[in-house]
């Protein structure tokens, strides 16, 4: 019998839209991981389009070349990537980039979307009935322009079956990077993000912001005493009424305060800062679950594992192991 030809595994095609204003990071972000993918032995064919076919000039002036129409693209896509531009209301009125995003989009495996590339997708109806992310300055527009759709107003990205929707600008660079680990492995992944110099890679539920930068609308120096006696001493025994003493107000005076300044209780943002202590002593240092979780507060490894599970999906530790993977081998 005659040997049997080894079979070329198939080449991914990775399709960006691209219009005039876009945020460059929106586009380059992705189009870089995806690229060094392909060093590491993935197949991606990634092709940026345009509703015109001809160049586009960013946000920032520097001009995007473009490979074609989506008239040029095979039948079946692999991964659509819809960027963002800082004037959503101009995106979602061009008629010929939401045909574009419209058509792409029926014929992908895949859909994403970076920043305020959600709202095009949302124009396009693909987001109805899904939870999606967007810049967190943005998520209040975005659900009310579109109350079809679940907006979440933390994570770096959220997954709502087979579309992905990722938060601000370099969030887009996390989402590539879980959808490389999907398509390829973690191993390959890694090694994608050590040649990047970029962690490997946020979860998904992780916060687009320091938890001691969340209630950024906080003004009563009362309510930035608190954040910050929380803050330096996060492993302290805090609670609403050893906080109120401190700073000298009752307890449901501050309970009230905190929320009207902050939009969360006092133990949701005590939690946070703790949940970030943890994070950080897992990134950086050797020390066991169990010494981490007291550390940081968070008290004891199987409160620190529900924590982790709840907020970024995943335990202590996988988020070590993923985060220390970017440290150079041996």
């Amino acid at each position: 019998m005659g040997r049997v030809a080894a079979r070329t595994p198939t080449r991914h095609v990775v399709v960006v839209t691209a219009f005039d204003g876009v945020q460059l990071l929106d586009v380059t972000g992705p189009v870089e991981v995806f690229t060094t993918a392909n060093a590491f032995g993935a197949r991606y064919d990634v092709r940026i389009v345009s509703p015109t076919g001809t160049d586009v000039r960013t946000s920032s002036g520097v001009r995007i070349g473009v490979d074609a129409t989506p008239d040029a693209l095979p039948a079946r896509l692999g991964t659509v990537v819809v960027p963002g531009r800082r004037d959503w209301r101009r995106a979602v009125t061009d008629r010929s980039l939401v045909d574009l995003v419209t058509d792409v989009v029926g014929r992908a495996r895949r859909t994403t979307s970076v920043c305020a590339g959600a709202f095009v997708l949302a124009e396009t109806g693909a987001l109805n009935g899904r939870r999606a992310a967007t810049h967190w300055q943005l998520a209040g527009q975005l659900a009310a322009a579109y109350p079809e759709v679940s907006v979440e107003t933390d994570p770096i990205f959220v997954r709502d079956g087979d579309v992905i929707t990722s938060a601000g600008v370099t969030a887009g660079i996390d989402l590539a990077l879980c959808l490389v680990e999907d398509d390829h492995g973690a191993d390959l992944a890694r090694d994608v993000a050590r040649e990047l110099v970029v962690f490997m890679a946020r979860p998904g539920g992780q916060s687009q912001f320091s938890a001691r930068l969340t209630p950024r609308e906080a003004r009563h120096p009362v309510v930035r005493q608190v954040m910050d006696r929380v803050g330096t001493d996060p492993a302290a025994p805090h609670s609403l009424e050893s906080l109120a003493r401190d700073v000298g107000v009752s307890a449901r005076h501050l309970g009230r305060l905190f929320r009207r300044e902050t939009g969360m209780t006092t133990g949701r943002y005590l939690e946070s800062v703790r949940l970030e202590a943890a994070q950080a002593l897992l990134e950086a240092g050797n020390d066991t679950v169990e010494q981490v979780a007291e550390e940081s507060g968070l008290g004891s490894s199987e409160t620190m594992r529900r924590v982790f599970q709840h907020t970024l999906g995943t335990s202590p530790t996988a988020y070590r192991a993923r985060f220390r993977t970017t440290a150079p081998r041996d």
